[in-house]
């Protein structure tokens, strides 16, 4: 009997999250390219389960798959993020799942999820619940060396008072993709720190969805995209507030070298029942080269007319006075320019979990020798 032809990527991911590919004409994705990711096999990646060896620390225990089906279908409503179609691929993929709860102040926990050079498309979903008075400092460090794929649905819910500290290091390879969807509900008086650090990938989607359903909760973000030679990376954030006194604060950094091209839309959403919201939304871009292109948009949608609300971009190259000084002590040009590189990328890296500092992320992701 002759082998059934596996149908084309686009077919086989239309096919995977049940509506087609997302192209140009869809305004959440007009300046991302997804043919890098329709060139991967058509196929589920063949390694061994990622999560399969996480060591649990102390504090932290497995959810029934009933409560794990209800915690992500809860979460993914109050996001908004149920018809994102990186979430739809995710799930029509039979992703691999690691559900887990977290009573009092659990041990740090680091997910390291390698495609390695196995081809097809790898997806995952962590879910978390953080009960009340909860703390949790996880790092996810994501890499690839070959032609594949990685679909990641992270899911959170915080309870009152939870503390979240979760970190994304992802060093990539320039013929893979990562899609990451991350979607995080806060009650009151709960703060999330997110510190996401990407690079290298062909192909990179980043999406945190937060949701503050009563207010009353801190959300603070950071962010680096790295992008060189064709590199194509590309952030879509989204924070609603749903109640009053409820903080943001956001810092998004880029560096655009050789032809990269790097895309940042950073929405927040105040309705009128959101009073005294406290927002501030940053995006700055260092181009390298006249040849990467780069497309930011932060925006604000507010209805309360008691916030403090701010966002601004900003474009920028390396600063020559600062060159010339560092010259003029002695320093070199490339070294001069290394060291102020290093500086604007080690604002948002210093800001990863501490287990991220063994994986020397500066080195990772500008691909330095150590």
């Amino acid at each position: 009997m002759p082998a059934v032809a596996l149908p084309a990527t686009a077919e086989w991911l239309a096919a995977l999250a049940g509506s087609p590919v997302p192209g140009r004409r869809h305004e959440d994705w007009r300046f991302t390219d997804l043919a890098l990711l329709q060139s991967v096999a058509p196929e589920p990646w063949s390694g061994p389960d990622p999560f399969a060896l996480a060591a649990l620390p102390d504090g932290i225990t497995r959810l029934e798959p009933s409560e794990a089906q209800q915690l992500r279908s809860l979460v993914l409503q109050a996001t908004g993020s149920s018809a994102a179609w990186p979430v739809q691929l995710n799930q029509g993929a039979s992703p691999r799942c690691l559900a887990l709860r977290v009573s009092g102040a659990a041990g740090p926990l680091q997910l390291s999820i390698d495609a390695g050079t196995a081809p097809g498309l790898l997806a995952l979903q962590l879910l978390l619940i953080l009960e009340d008075g909860a703390s949790l400092e996880l790092l996810q460090h994501h890499s690839s060396s070959a032609a594949n794929a990685t679909s990641m649905l992270t899911v959170a819910q915080l309870g009152h008072g939870a503390r979240l500290h979760l970190g994304v290091l992802a060093p990539g390879d320039c013929r893979a993709s990562l899609l990451s969807h991350l979607a995080i509900s806060q009650a009151p008086a709960s703060a999330l720190q997110l510190t996401t650090a990407v690079g290298g990938w062909a192909l990179s989607r980043l999406e945190p969805r937060i949701c503050q359903p009563a207010g009353a909760a801190h959300t603070r973000l950071r962010a680096l995209q790295l992008v060189d030679g064709q590199d194509l990376a590309d952030t879509h954030s989204h924070v609603r507030f749903e109640g009053p006194d409820g903080e943001l604060d956001q810092l998004h950094k880029v560096v655009a070298d050789g032809a990269g091209r790097s895309v940042f839309n950073g929405a927040v959403q105040v309705p009128r029942k959101a009073q005294q919201t406290n927002a501030a939304q940053l995006s700055r871009t260092l181009l390298l080269s006249d040849r990467a292109r780069v497309d930011t948009k932060p925006e604000l949608e507010i209805v309360a007319d008691d916030v403090k609300c701010a966002h601004g971009a900003t474009v920028s190259r390396l600063q020559q006075n600062e060159l010339f000084y560092l010259q003029s002590r002695g320093i070199g040009a490339d070294q001069a320019s290394k060291l102020l590189l290093r500086g604007y990328c080690d604002e948002v890296l210093r800001e990863l979990p501490a287990a991220a500092a063994a994986l020397n992320p500066l080195q990772l992701l500008l691909r330095e020798r150590p």
